[in-house]
This record gives structure tokens, sequence and C-alpha cells, in this order.
């Protein structure tokens, strides 16, 4: 709870601070006019532009993504709401100045309100609550819904004609009221979005709502610098459209951090339903213990034989039951190992367990990697048997032909220790046998056959390398 609270106040810091900065460089560029400076750079509007929708988009994916997993409807208008914004953009703002023409007043309009669309939909995310049961079909469902709704406005805006005020003013024009009004309500939707995340992020400590609140603090600042000061044509850059910039950015950040926590969650609840299958067929192994020892009873069987393995069954089941119960009840994936569920492992084990949760696909690369460096040892198995037909045996190895490295010999031993030692195995196993040297590893308690190498002059001079490893006698055969 403590760290709970700090790690609350230390963003409320943050963001008191990003607030203070940013506001005083507003009421800065308010003060003096010859600061609200901006430049009139048709290519970098529309890279900008473009660059932020592709973010908008790709944080759409994401909250898709995690939809997809959780199923809550707060991703479900995170997502909508993201892809709203980027539609918008490319259909209105993007794609007519890509084909050469200039922004016309319908266009312009459909492109502000599908963006103020877009934000108010993520501003009611976080007031949200529940998870849904059609995921398959609500994003589908979500988009059709919003490209509906984009060609109705922009069909309706266009059909107002030169009735439609235009946004482009000339320089040194004042800014309308509509125009301010639209904008105004703009900026309010951010401070909704910044509010509501926040207050998110205080109350469950959403990792996304932190970096959403950030995001969206630093949008309420670009929404202001256009309230305050006038607007200009379409094609020039000010320093709201920077702040938008760095405002996905950080949203782009916490989308990505989000999936990676739905990842683990899902892996978490997938453990906990694993251990929970586990005990759950215990729980059946010594209710089937239990029966069948009270039908000894009831066939007339000593009871003093039977009644101790009755009772004794009676108990373990009893703690089956107990431990298969919290497994299935905390399946929400926020406390992995239960005490309760750590102490039932632990009896079961004589080594001490380290906890820890890892996904799916991790354990298996991890079990990849480590089958690969076992058979590392098979690079060198042939040169060994080469060489050992070759040499007549250890008696014509010395302690400078043995140590020498271009040895394939020497390389089997050296190869075999270092694999050993990769994988984890306690004990290392090499057994002479009539056909040559079997090679294995103890490996948490079970031996593994890891190599077979042909030939007893193999089995002799890999022995001698050891001994001189060792510092023994190599003349000394009649003991290892």
């Amino acid at each position: 709870m403590k760290q709970r609270r700090n790690e609350y106040q230390a963003w409320l810091w943050g963001e008191i601070l990003l607030a203070g900065l940013l506001g005083a460089s507003l009421a800065l560029f308010l003060a003096y006019p010859v600061l609200q400076t901006s430049w009139d750079l048709p290519q970098l509007r529309l890279v900008l532009q473009t660059t932020m929708s592709l973010a908008g988009l790709l944080v759409a994916v994401l909250a898709a993504v995690r939809f997809s997993v959780e199923g809550r409807r707060l991703d479900l208008l995170l997502a909508s709401g993201f892809f709203v914004t980027a539609l918008s953009a490319f259909a209105f703002a993007i794609g007519p100045q890509l084909g050469g023409r200039a922004l016309q007043p319908a266009e312009g309009w459909s492109a502000l309100l599908g963006g103020m669309l877009g934000m108010a939909l993520i501003a009611a995310a976080p007031f949200v609550r529940g998870r849904t049961k059609y995921r398959d079909w609500a994003i589908a469902n979500a988009v059709a819904a919003a490209g509906i709704a984009l060609l109705v406005a922009w069909s309706l805006l266009r059909a107002a004609g030169t009735a439609l005020p235009a946004l482009d003013l000339s320089q040194g024009d004042s800014q309308p009221f509509y125009l301010t009004g639209t904008l105004a309500l703009q900026a309010l939707i951010a401070l909704v979005a910044v509010v509501g995340w926040g207050e998110r992020f205080r109350k469950r400590e959403d990792d996304l709502a932190r970096w959403l609140a950030l995001g969206f603090t630093l949008m309420l600042f670009a929404a202001l610098h256009l309230v305050l000061q006038p607007l200009l044509a379409s094609t020039s850059v000010s320093q709201g459209d920077f702040l938008r910039m760095l405002a996905y950015f950080l949203i782009l950040v916490g989308a990505w951090r989000a999936i990676r926590f739905a990842e683990f969650g899902r892996a978490v609840a997938e453990e906990r339903a694993r251990v929970a299958r586990e005990i759950h067929d215990g729980l059946a192994q010594y209710l089937f213990a239990v029966s069948t020892h009270a039908s000894m009873l009831e066939a007339g069987a000593p009871v003093e034989e039977v009644a101790p393995r009755l009772k004794e069954a009676a108990l373990l089941a009893q703690q089956e039951a107990r431990f298969a119960i919290l497994a299935l009840s905390s399946a929400s994936g926020t406390a992995p190992f239960d005490a309760a569920l750590r102490s039932w492992l632990e009896t079961r084990t004589a080594e001490v367990l380290e906890w820890a949760v890892a996904a799916g696909h991790e354990l298996a690369n991890f079990i990849a990697r480590r089958a690969e460096a076992l058979r590392a040892i098979d690079a060198v198995l042939s040169q060994a048997e080469a060489e050992g037909s070759a040499n007549a045996g250890p008696d014509n190895l010395s302690y400078v032909s043995i140590s020498e490295d271009a040895s394939p010999i020497v390389r089997l031993v050296h190869s075999t220790v270092y694999d050993a030692l990769r994988a984890g195995a306690s004990d290392i196993h090499l057994e002479s046998t009539a056909n040559g040297l079997t090679v294995r590893y103890r490996i948490d308690g079970v031996l593994v056959n890891i190599a077979s190498v042909s030939g007893m002059a193999v089995a002799e001079q890999v022995i001698s390398r050891i001994k001189v490893m060792s510092e023994l006698d190599i003349a000394e055969r009649r003991v290892p």
C-alpha cells in the first residue's frame, strides 16, 4: 500500500511539474506576441499529421489486442477512439493534400469533428466498467460504426456547401467565435481525459492510465495554443503540433507496456489454472484411496490395519480440497502464488524453491536453448573417434600432447564439462563399455544420456585426460 501511494505521489508531482512548465510557456507566449510564431511549411505539417495518424492507428491496434485478451470495455472505447482519430485525419486532412488539391471547408470540419469524437471516446473510457462477452465482433462493429459516422458527418457538411464557414484564416484576421468555441470544447475534452485517466491510475494502478494522463496533458495545452492564438492556414506548423507529436509518443509507449503486462497476466492465469488442475487430479486420487479403504472395511478387512490408512487418505484429501479451492478461487492473476499454495508445493519437493512467473513462449525458448547446448558435444565426437583409432592407447600420450588444445580428445572433455555447466547438471557420468564410452548428465536428479563414443581407445584417452586435469597418475590403471 505504501509503495502504491508513493508511485501515485511521484506521478502527481510529475504531472504538476509538467502542467506548470506548459502553463508558464503558454503565458509567456500570450504576454509576448512576438513569440507566437508559426512556420508555413506544408511538407513538414503533412509529415507530422501522417506520423501522428500512424501512431494513433498503432495505439488502436495495441488496445484492440489487449481487448481481445481481457475483453474490457475500456479497451474497446480506447481502440475505437484512436481509430476514429486516425481515420478522420487520413481521410479528410492527409488524403486531399496527397491528392494535390486544397483542403475544402467540409474536409477541414470533418477532420476537426472526427478528432473531437475520437478524443471524446478516449476521455469516456476510464469511466466505463465491466467486460463484454462478444469479443470477436465488438472491434469490427466499432470500426464499422466509426466509418459510417464519419461518412455521414462528411456528407452533411459537404451538403452545406458555401454556407459552411472556412477554417483557413488569413494572417492578422481574428478567430471567429464558432471556431474558438469548437477548439475550447476540444480542450475541455482533453481536460476530462486527464482527470479520468489520472483518477483511474490512483484507484487501480493501471500503468496505461499514467501514460495516457501525461499524453493528454500535452494535448490539453496544444488545444489551448489553438484557442488562445489565431488559427492560421492548414499549411502552417505551430508549437501545438509538436506538443501533440510528443503526446502521441508517450501514449504509444504506454500502450506497448500495457500489452506486455496483459501477456504477463494471461501467463499467470494459465499457470494458476494448470496448478488447479494438478491439485484436482491429486484430490481425485486421495478420494479413490478413501473409497478403496472403505470398501476393504466393508469386506471385513482388519480395522487396525485399514483404519490408519483410511484416516491418512482422508486428511490428505481434505488438504488437497483446500488447496484446490484456493487455486480455483483466485484466478485474477494479481498474486501468482498464494502463501498456502506455496507451502503445498514446498512440502512435495526436497529442494528450496525460487518463485518466478514466466510466459509459456519464454519457457519454450529456454528449453530449446538448453537442448541446443546439450547437443554441442556432437561436434567433436567424430574427430575424437578418429583420433582414438589412430593412437595405440594412452601409453603413447604425454602431458604435453594431452594438454594441447588441438587434440580432439581434449576438446571432447572440455565440451562435456562446458555443456554440463550450461545444462545445470549436478553430476557427469562417464561409463566405459565394451563398445567405447557413454556420457550421462544428472539433471534434476535424473540421469540423461548425452552421447556415446565408439572405441575403447577413446575411452582410455578420455579417462587419462580427466586424470591429468585432476592431477592424478595416468600410469595407474588398477583404480580410476
